[in-house]
Formats: C-alpha cells, sequence, structure tokens
C-alpha cells in the first residue's frame, strides 16, 4: 500500500549502514547490495545523469539515502527531488532528512506516474534508479521500465545503476540499446545504463 511520508528534520548519521544491512537481510530482494554506493558511484552518477540541470528528478530504491543526499548536493535550489522507496525501514530513515526539495514516498515503482502527479509534480527530466532488476519478476521490470519511460518528457533521461545487465536486457526492446559505463570503485563494482528519450 502506497502512502505519503512527512519529513522529519535530523539526519541519519552512523545509523544508515546498520539499516541498509538489516534491509537487506529482511528483502533481499529488494536490496541490490549489502552496502550503500560509494562516494566514486554517486559521483559518476550525478555527472552521468546530469542532474544539475534537472527541475524534477525521480529517485527509485533510494536505500537509505547515500544517493539521495548526493543527488540534491547537484540539484538546483528551485529543483524537487521525489524518492520512491519500497521498503518501510529505508523510508523511516530518509524521512529524517531535511531538505525540503525532497518528497520521500512509500510505494512501488511502477507507480512513478500516479507518484509524481500525487505531489503535483510535472514530468521528471531525469529517473535514476538503483533498485535491482536481476531479483525481481520480469513481468514486473517490464511494468517498471514502461512506466518510467512514459513519465519522461521528450530529452528525458533514464539511468540505472545495476550489478548486473537485466535492465538493459528488459529495456532494450521498448527503449533500445542503452549506454553503459561501469564504476570499479564501488563494492561491487556497478554497470551505469542510461537511455535518453528523443
Amino acid at each position: 500500500m502506497e502512502k505519503d511520508v512527512k519529513r522529519r528534520s535530523g539526519h541519519p548519521g552512523g545509523r544508515a549502514n546498520l539499516v541498509f544491512l538489516q534491509g537487506f537481510l529482511r528483502h533481499p530482494e529488494q536490496v541490490a547490495s549489502i552496502i550503500p554506493s560509494s562516494r566514486f558511484l554517486e559521483r559518476r552518477l550525478i555527472e552521468w545523469a546530469g542532474i544539475n540541470e534537472a527541475g524534477v528528478v525521480v529517485e527509485l530504491g533510494p536505500g537509505t539515502g547515500g544517493t539521495t543526499r548526493a543527488i540534491l548536493e547537484a540539484l538546483g535550489s528551485e529543483a524537487r527531488l521525489l524518492s520512491i522507496e519500497i521498503t518501510p525501514e529505508f523510508v523511516n530513515l530518509l524521512q529524517t532528512h531535511p531538505d525540503p526539495r525532497l518528497i520521500v514516498h512509500l510505494g512501488s515503482a511502477e507507480h512513478i506516474r500516479s507518484s509524481l502527479a500525487r505531489y503535483g509534480l510535472g514530468a521528471p527530466q531525469v529517473v535514476v534508479s538503483g533498485i535491482p532488476f536481476s531479483t525481481m519478476p520480469l513481468a514486473l521490470g517490464r511494468r517498471i521500465i514502461g512506466e518510467v519511460w512514459k513519465s519522461l518528457p521528450p530529452g528525458g533521461c533514464f539511468v540505472a545503476y545495476q550489478v548486473r545487465d537485466r535492465v538493459a536486457t528488459l529495456g532494450r526492446r521498448l527503449l533500445g540499446k542503452p549506454e553503459v559505463e561501469i564504476e570499479l570503485l564501488n563494492v561491487p563494482p556497478m554497470r551505469l545504463f542510461r537511455w535518453r528519450k528523443t
């Protein structure tokens, strides 16, 4: 069940890694790794997605918020970030972030368009996804990719960072061949896939 999540003041601090590990142990099919993304991966992701030029960004599967904070640091002062997370433990941590540009939503990535509408947000220029396509049912993965693509305007960008290439296999039929980069300075090394809607 989806629901709105209000923000609280504060910062997750050192408990983020513990919450991330607990989330992985409880929901291994929903969490891509046992540790959060490295700063090297975050930096490459921000640059490759063009976050600093976007007015609306959607983040799918923010986890404990490492990438969320990196996106917020690069985002313009009037821009908005909608982070959609399905794991309640992660949502509880994310909602402690005080940035007014951040909207945290508890729900599924396949409902991206209704989530945007709920908060009065227009089409996102960028959708960033860390959700593990390799561990979800194929039909669900295809639905999510289709809904992401429908949500993007012409020129919009979809970037997925993944351990495996399942998202590229699922997305190729609908979106075409992606651009691919690899960030080795991450545990595990991460592949980045990018599609731009023309």
